[in-house]
């Protein structure tokens, strides 16, 4: 069968495929903003004279761009074991990495939402909800690429085995499940809320089983038979 030629200037179709190369440089330099941008929302104490002291009321600043920056963290480190398994692209993938980049740029606004609601004592319960939600809605845009890539393994590389597949999920799965009760949490002890989503960065930096790729074995003309 022959695959159809597409001319210059004209439009891919849905379903053609590209190196993902780009896709990855493209949310690396996203990322890369959104995570400088935290440190933007920290404003210096205005009174020097009792600087100490104004320096120790912006702990609720300090404390939401800690939180958020290891997110990100999360973020950009599962985004690559994600495409590092991906051999190809199509618009399906480009749309939905699209909206993920969305997302984590929203989230340096989330962050100075809950710096500010902790430092003035009020909305704890909605901030800590809206930062739960942007990185629950960054879980789901995970689970989705990951099910939509596996699928039939059209996208995925010949690298990665079922197992490490199925492990790679059940990690993306775990932090739907973990943001979530995070964010319910919130709701209702905003204290607690922010400490289970804090507790899940520690957990989330350890390693996935099968996410490191493993080459193919190379034949030389030396070898034998």
């Amino acid at each position: 069968m022959i695959e159809p030629v597409q001319e210059p200037g004209e439009s891919a179709p849905f379903g053609v495929e590209r190196d993902p190369a780009r896709v990855v440089a493209f949310s690396d330099a996203v990322i890369a903003i959104a995570i400088t941008l935290l440190v933007l929302e920290i404003r210096p104490p205005h009174d020097t004279r009792h600087l100490l002291h104004g320096l120790a009321t912006l702990w609720p600043s300090y404390l939401a761009y800690a939180v958020t920056f290891m997110l990100i963290g999360q973020v950009w480190a599962n985004h690559h074991i994600m495409f590092d398994h991906i051999r190809s692209a199509d618009r399906a993938v480009l749309f939905l990495n699209t909206v993920l980049l969305m997302d984590i740029a929203f989230l340096p606004f989330a962050a100075s939402v809950l710096a500010d609601s902790f430092r003035d004592g009020h909305g704890q319960r909605t901030a800590v909800v809206l930062h739960g939600i942007a990185f629950e809605f960054a879980a789901v845009l995970f689970n989705v690429i990951w099910w939509y890539v596996r699928h039939d393994r059209r996208l995925l590389a010949a690298t990665i085995d079922s197992a490490g597949v199925t492990a790679i999920g059940r990690r993306f799965q775990l932090a739907l499940i973990w943001l979530g009760t995070g964010t319910l949490l919130g709701a209702l002890l905003p204290v607690l809320g922010v400490a289970v989503i804090s507790a899940f960065i520690l957990y989330y930096w350890l390693p996935i089983a099968g996410e490191i790729a493993k080459a193919r074995p190379r034949h030389g003309h030396g070898d034998q038979s």
